[in-house]
């Protein structure tokens, strides 16, 4: 009932998962993000490994360790899907056996994408092979990637959901989104990621770090990066997509 994808940039440190699926709230469910590692839990999801693997993937554990023995332990392991990236960018997944066709996994050197209840294969490899030639930012890689297993089909049920997620080596997210109930989640996910690109963005390059705890505290370079950006937008006919009200009404 879902795809998603692992990604990790190693010339950036950024780490980035997206998840499709017909099923409510995928983007709240599947994936889970640290500073160094991530784990996507699917099918029919055990959000405990999420939990304990994100946990012991941070503390220095393999990829391989890890999912080993989560599925050795889960009595349901045969209707689980996980994948998982390690604090050292390896790649491991799992693909039970009672996962619901088609279902399989695909995994990298620096990404990996796993499905099931899919149309076919050529969803995850669609997939995964669009990551590797998409340009511009994590979230616009990965969002590609996207698009293009939904191009080859998708989840065999039809769409409801989606999610992306990116870190740049902090515990918190640098980006967060989430389409819960849409009938075109990707499209309204590609929506949310330009208007995120409007302001957001700028601002949340400055945030604080666990480097530097107070972050950017000027105000100007922030502000004349939204500017310039503003200005290359109606240099280029684009509009604003987003629906919120104007400043001050």
């Amino acid at each position: 009932m879902t795809y998603s994808i692992i990604a990790h940039d190693p010339e950036t440190g950024e780490i980035g998962v997206a998840v499709a699926s017909r099923f409510f709230a995928a983007g709240a469910a599947v994936p889970y993000v640290g500073a160094r590692s991530a784990v996507a839990t699917q099918a029919f999801v055990n959000p405990l490994w999420g939990v304990e693997g994100r946990r012991r993937l941070a503390a220095g554990e393999s990829a391989e360790e890890v999912i080993a023995d989560l599925a050795s332990r889960d009595e349901g392991r045969a209707i689980r899907q996980c994948h998982m990236m390690d604090a050292q960018g390896r790649f491991a997944a799992h693909t039970g056996a009672d996962c619901v066709d088609w279902a399989g996994h695909l995994v990298g050197r620096y990404h990996s994408v796993a499905g099931n209840m899919l149309v076919g294969a050529g969803v995850v490899e669609a997939t995964y092979a669009a990551y590797i030639k998409a340009q511009g930012s994590m979230p616009e890689r990965l969002l590609a990637a996207m698009e293009a297993g939904e191009a080859a089909g998708g989840d065999r049920r039809g769409r409801q959901a989606a999610g992306l997620v990116v870190h740049r080596g902090q515990d918190y997210p640098y980006l967060d989104l989430r389409v819960d109930d849409d009938a075109d989640p990707l499209a309204e996910m590609r929506r949310l990621l330009d208007v995120a690109d409007e302001r957001y963005l700028h601002v949340a390059g400055a945030m604080p770090t666990a480097e530097n705890f107070s972050g950017l505290t000027d105000r100007a370079p922030i502000d004349r990066a939204i500017a310039e950006a503003e200005d290359r937008r109606a240099r280029e006919g684009r509009v604003s997509r987003s629906r919120a009200t104007e400043t001050g009404a």
